[in-house]
């Protein structure tokens, strides 16, 4: 079954480079954090447009005033807060290429929705999924460079894995794979380019349609089939819902889990000596991955809507307000750790925000654990030399704005 039998145009051909989409990164901001410290010591809370590097929006006389949030106990306080702050804001956001999702969604419309779609991110379906899913995706990209001596890690295996993970899970042919990448991307970074996006979308949803018309007559054992039956409390989600659902996990179980083990990696092999540790000892990947999450967040902002008026650290938000809230400037405030720009898995294990917080924290982060640990795991194992190319003639770093995620990886190793 391929993607052009399903309708909804053709699929590109070979496989998808990311950086044939030049706004995958949200703008060329290689570091934005000096600039969000400098702002978060003045206050931790601030009113009014900001500007991080790529440019401060105008303000809207006819909408009431932003906030935007750079510290961590402000954010906090926002996220554990959905009374008061809403998810709703993302209505006029992502609604109009995804649909209507949890991502949206306040209580209890979010309880009873997330409550359909998370036995799918239970430990035990996880733990199948690790060996019989992950671990074959992940041995078959090593495969295709172990025995090369060099590889760049972006383009051929954080890129690749994560997506190919979640086609699997969905049941989904192989043949459709680039298709799926540069979906994901395109919904993604629809306020960069909103025609694109859309059209990405309006393609999705035309193939969806057709799987769910054949799962309805064939099930299987996936997680398409898994939703079609789905219940809690006597409700069953509806095929639009389940449309939704599908075009949220596509881009955020692809860029989550691409763009932080691309992190991850990029952290270990600035830090020979912090690599050299997780090589030796396999017990420090989770907190290697979690001070990842926090140094360098795949998602840098999240947005809520003030749904009356509000004081917080001091500043006013007026209801209606959106509130712009600094994940990356939480997760370095200097009132929560210490050295906070410093990768250094070996830090006192404190919570962070690069998964959100409260009710609608990240829903497939212990997928994204678990991708993750498999895939570095893998790369340990079969290339115990592994080292960021020293001739590369690329300047390995980080980069981005709303998402940040590295360019490049080049690395070398003993070939196997």
């Amino acid at each position: 079954m391929t993607h052009t039998e399903h309708g909804g145009g053709a699929a590109p051909a070979g496989r998808f480079d990311p950086f044939e989409l030049a706004d995958t990164v949200s703008g060329d901001v290689r570091d934005p954090f000096p600039r969000m410290a400098e702002l978060r010591r003045q206050a931790p809370v601030h009113r009014g447009p900001i500007d991080l590097g790529a440019g401060a929006d105008p303000p809207d006389p006819n909408r009431p005033t932003p906030v935007t949030v750079f510290g961590f106990d402000e954010a906090v306080q926002v996220l554990r807060d959905n009374e008061t702050y809403s998810s709703t804001v993302y209505e006029g956001i992502v609604g109009a290429v995804m649909g209507r999702t949890i991502l949206q969604m306040d209580e209890p419309d979010h309880r009873i929705h997330r409550a359909l779609v998370a036995p799918t991110f239970r430990s035990r379906v996880l733990e199948r999924w690790e060996g019989d899913l992950v671990a074959v995706v992940v041995g078959e990209l090593v495969d295709r460079f172990a025995g090369r001596g060099s590889a760049d890690l972006v383009r051929e295996l954080t890129f690749d894995f994560p997506v190919q993970v979640i086609a699997r899970i969905l049941g989904l042919p192989r043949a459709d794979f680039p298709a799926f990448q540069r979906w994901a991307v395109e919904i993604t970074s629809v306020t960069a380019n909103w025609d694109r996006g859309v059209a990405a979308s309006a393609a999705l949803r035309d193939y969806f349609a057709a799987v769910l018309e054949e799962r309805r007559r064939h099930p299987a054992d996936d997680l398409i089939s898994d939703l079609l039956v789905a219940e809690v409390d006597g409700r069953r989600l509806d095929e639009e819902e389940i449309h939704s659902f599908l075009r949220l996990l596509l881009p955020a179980g692809v860029e989550t889990t691409y763009r932080a083990s691309g992190s991850l990696l990029f952290g270990l092999l600035t830090n020979p000596d912090q690599l050299a540790a997780v090589r030796d000892d396999r017990s420090l990947l989770p907190a290697a991955f979690e001070e990842a999450v926090r140094w360098e967040p795949p998602v840098t902002v999240i947005l809520r809507r003030a749904t009356r008026d509000a004081v917080l650290g001091g500043v006013f938000v007026e209801e209606g307000a959106d509130v712009g809230l600094l994940l990356g400037s939480a997760n370095r405030d200097e009132r929560k750790y210490d050295d906070p720009d410093r990768f250094d898995l070996f830090r006192p294990s404190r919570q962070s925000v690069g998964f959100g917080f409260g009710v609608h924290v990240c829903l497939g982060m212990h997928l994204a654990r678990m991708e993750t640990r498999v895939a570095v795991n893998t790369l340990l194992d079969r290339l115990g030399d592994l080292r960021l190319d020293p001739e590369a003639a690329e300047d390995v770093h980080i980069r981005g704005l709303a998402f940040r995620s590295p360019t490049a990886l080049p690395v070398v190793f003993t070939p196997h």
